[in-house]
């Protein structure tokens, strides 16, 4: 809102100091993070009080984890003050009229709805069960797809290729006698097109295009790349939810591992968003899309301050309002500057939880029918409670001591930078 009063403003002839300061994407985004910080903070003791004195707090079953039953009774729905932190700043603060901020403001909503339904049930209705995991996929799934087919037909969701940047030539470089300084232009080879072209690392142009898939041509491969495209737009978005959700179960992990992923999807969308730095990195050049940068800088700034209350011992949970709305931010982000391919690395931490609950879950399936008795391949799904455990028969013995919640998550944090800083490094390499 405050960036459009800008923008009237100067329709109409008002010059405020400091004004111009918010046509810059840069100032916006650490606006936007630092209202972000403020709100999580101060709103949160807030929130937390009246969390506590509605007595909704943290159903815990006893599964033998050192210090577990201490959490019973710790507010949860906490993922409320990491939703007003992000929805309030990205209001005020960005473009509201751009594309990919409306696609992230809808989905976030969705995502937090479908969350928030989940954790009522279970708090308020007191079934520990919550929404049905058909029931969350279904409504996970049904958002991806209205995400896919906003990436499939809307005209203002484009890519522009093989830019071409001129240098920036002044008047002694050039020889001539000019009234400005410098002069800089920017030149296009190709007009902006609807493609299906992602990125990808390791290859020269960083590029992967799903018509490569389709085994058809003509009109027949038009419809199949795109209904490819689609297809993987639903599987990324919706791992992604359930990704976070499975990681959500140490105090901090979730919270602090997605901050850590917000912060590079921020790079990403700034970087592909800027006509000069797109060309320097050889890498697709998606008009608009740098304002996906001040909606990170305020998801990143909302979770700064949600660890202020979150990290060991937790003062609240942000319970499957939260879980469940990161990843689908985390996913649709992904999706929106096309860095879907990149997830499984840079959300390394959340896929290695996700496949350890289906390697555990498939196991124990197996060696039940196969043997009459379920076996284990870790002491305990998802990972991170895995290295809780001890005296559990399982394939995987290592840790022999369960280790400190503490410690487990600084160390989980610490492989998610690793992993960041891999992710962004590969843009280099070809």
């Amino acid at each position: 809102m405050i960036y459009h009063l800008t923008e009237y403003f100067d329709r109409i002839g008002i010059d405020l100091p400091g004004q111009g300061l918010f046509n810059y994407l840069s100032f916006r985004a650490i606006v936007a993070f630092t209202l972000a910080l403020l709100i999580s903070v101060f709103a949160g003791r807030r929130i937390i009080t009246w969390l506590q004195k509605q007595q909704i707090g943290e159903t815990i079953r006893d599964l033998g984890l050192e210090g577990q039953m201490q959490k019973k009774g710790t507010p949860t729905m906490g993922g409320v003050i990491i939703f007003l932190s992000v929805i309030i700043p990205v209001l005020l603060i960005a473009d509201l009229t751009n594309i990919y901020i409306m696609l992230l403001l809808v989905s976030t909503v969705w995502f937090f709805l479908v969350g928030f339904t989940d954790d009522y049930i279970k708090v308020f209705k007191k079934n520990k069960e919550g929404l049905s995991e058909k029931a969350k996929l279904a409504a996970q799934a049904a958002m991806a797809l209205a995400i896919g087919l906003a990436v499939c037909f809307s005209d203002q969701i484009v890519v522009r290729e093989n830019v071409a940047v001129e240098e920036t030539v002044t008047a002694a470089d050039s020889g001539t006698e000019t009234d400005d300084a410098q002069t800089a232009a920017f030149t296009e080879r190709q007009d902006v097109i609807k493609s299906t072209k992602t990125t990808i690392p390791f290859v020269k142009d960083h590029e992967f295009d799903y018509k490569w898939l389709s085994p058809f041509k003509g009109a027949w491969g038009w419809y199949c790349k795109w209904a490819i495209y689609v297809l993987m737009i639903v599987i990324v978005i919706t791992a992604c939810s359930n990704g976070v959700n499975l990681t959500d179960g140490m105090d901090g992990l979730a919270a602090g591992t997605s901050a850590i992923v917000g912060v590079v999807l921020g790079i990403f969308a700034w970087l592909g968003g800027n006509i000069v730095n797109a060309d320097y990195l050889n890498i697709m050049y998606i008009p608009g899309s740098g304002e996906v940068a001040v909606f990170m800088s305020a998801l990143v700034g909302a979770l700064i301050g949600f660890l202020w209350y979150n990290t060991y011992p937790a003062q609240v949970f942000m319970g499957d309002t939260g879980s469940l709305m990161l990843g689908g931010i985390i996913g649709v982000t992904a999706v929106l500057i096309r860095k879907e391919l990149l997830i499984p690395i840079l959300c390394g931490v959340f896929f290695a939880e996700s496949v350890s609950v289906l390697m555990q879950r498939f196991y124990f399936k197996y060696t039940k029918k196969k043997y009459g008795e379920g076996r284990r391949i870790f002491k305990m799904a998802p990972l991170h409670h895995h290295y809780q455990k001890e005296g559990i028969p399982s394939l995987i013995k290592s840790p022999v001591k369960a280790i400190p919640e503490a410690k487990i998550v600084t160390r989980f944090w610490i492989i998610g930078m690793i992993l960041a800083a891999l992710t962004i490094a590969m843009l280099k390499l070809r």
